[in-house]
């Protein structure tokens, strides 16, 4: 690999950014941070679900939160990893030069990760998918109208919340062209867990839909700007092993400790069920003995997350590191806090797995969250493919404006164009970008409205 293109800090659109008139000492990664930290889909991310959906709750998490948090753990992997001298050497640069290029660039990747996720979560991923899947599989119906061709089909039957992040960052963020944020090569590379618009495999880079048909072109440009397509092999971006260790760090810790603020277990209870793993039985002894009255509970709890998470990003750099060479070739099958003989990872995932996710609060809402996404869906559908002209007039004056006007940049309509001039597959490419978009609570009104439920 080619650390020169890996981080390549051109962009889709060349810059305008003039640096010796402005004064702004930025180097372009930390320009792309600006550029994301005052977007209005991060914005939007305060009010879409991590795991509890639609709580009111200060103490848990939102997708807003957690991508800070995960943000900020991917800068710590940064920092970790540019320090190493074995790294300098693969990379061709002192700690001084990288210090203002990785950490950046990963903290871009990280708080950007989840910024394609509808509401509800990664259930309203599924409800998505489930949606279009029974929709395309009827014996009849309306789908019979609709004209996409089988990759074009698989981008709903398969939607995954990085596809639709890949296209907000390069697309529906929309200013005044079709570039998105026009973030640099770098940052969009690292984003990529998916390098993928065609194949579904069993390789960490395409065991998912990672790329709609409606950014193939985009892929292209930053598989080849970042040297990830060379012997007619994707692979990876190295920095999107630490994007990705740095979101499933934070998640399978602060679960934990969300469900602790939920009361619905306590310190002791956590202890007990983790501390037969390597090493996790001495932080908690540890952290037992400097308990000292008040708040001790809160205080453990605090102090054993910040002990997991040092174990886990020590772990991820010590992977990354071991196994450079074939993450390089493209080889390396594993997450990097997944590959741990002492099974760390697993034991907080089935931790959540039995006394997290099954909570009567958690699934409700999230079947609350399939009404109303499946709920939009019909009535979008039905009114822009129905055939009624007054009906399609009126959902294309309720859809975001940017929304549509993106999808006219792409096929080269003018930006206020009808929307039956657009093909079927932009059609349900622009419901379910704006859907997708929602947040939670504004889904359940923009529902309640077209369902009758609710009039103001």
């Amino acid at each position: 690999m080619n650390w020169s293109k890996l981080l390549n800090n051109d962009r889709l659109k060349a810059s305008t950014r003039d640096t010796s008139t402005t004064g702004d000492a930025r180097n372009d990664f930390e320009s792309d941070f600006g550029r994301i930290i005052f977007s209005s889909a991060i914005r939007r991310m305060h009010d879409k679900t991590q795991v509890q959906p639609l709580t009111t709750d200060d103490n848990v998490h939102s997708r807003l939160t957690h991508s800070m948090e995960v943000m900020a753990i991917g800068h710590s992997l940064g920092i970790r990893l540019c320090e190493k001298s074995e790294f300098q050497k693969i990379v061709g640069k002192t700690n001084t030069d990288l210090f203002r290029e990785i950490p950046v660039i990963l903290k871009n990747a990280c708080l950007v990760h989840d910024i394609g996720n509808p509401p509800f979560g990664h259930f309203g991923e599924r409800v998505i998918q489930k949606y279009f899947d029974k929709f395309f599989n009827e014996p009849s119906g309306l789908h019979d109208k609709i004209k996409l061709n089988e990759l074009e089909k698989e981008d709903f039957t398969l939607f995954d919340g990085n596809a639709q992040g890949f296209r907000v960052l390069t697309k529906l963020q929309v200013l005044n062209d079709r570039y998105g944020l026009n973030l640099t090569y770098a940052t969009l590379g690292a984003y990529l867990k998916y390098p993928n618009v065609d194949k579904i495999g069993a390789t960490v880079s395409n065991k998912k839909r990672g790329v709609f048909q409606s950014e193939r072109e985009e892929l292209k440009k930053v598989l080849e700007k970042c040297g990830l397509d060379s012997e007619n092999k994707v692979v990876r971006h190295p920095l999107c092993y630490l994007m990705e260790a740095a979101d499933s760090i934070c998640y399978l810790v602060m679960d934990i400790e969300d469900g602790f603020n939920k009361n619905w277990y306590n310190f002791d209870f956590i202890a007990n069920k983790l501390k037969g793993v390597s090493g996790i039985g001495d932080d908690i002894a540890k952290i037992e003995k400097r308990k000292n009255g008040y708040g001790d509970e809160i205080t453990m709890m605090v102090n054993f997350r910040i002990a997991l998470i040092q174990r886990l990003v020590s772990l991820a750099i010590k992977n990354f590191l071991d196994n450079y060479a074939e993450i390089a070739k493209g080889n390396y099958n594993y997450e990097l806090i997944e590959d741990d003989k002492d099974g760390l990872s697993k034991v907080l995932r089935d931790f959540s797995l039995n006394y997290i996710f099954p909570k009567r609060e958690i699934t409700s809402l999230e079947l609350t969250g399939h009404s109303v996404i499946t709920g939009l869906l019909n009535h979008y559908i039905n009114f822009i493919f129905g055939g009624d002209k007054h009906y399609r007039k009126r959902a294309q004056g309720l859809i975001s404006k940017s929304t549509l006007r993106v999808a006219c940049i792409e096929n080269e309509l003018t930006e206020n164009a009808d929307i039956d001039k657009l093909n079927d597959y932009y059609k349900l490419r622009i419901i379910v970008d704006f859907i997708s978009g929602m947040t939670d609570q504004y889904a359940v009104d923009h529902y309640q409205k077209l369902s009758g439920q609710k009039i103001i």
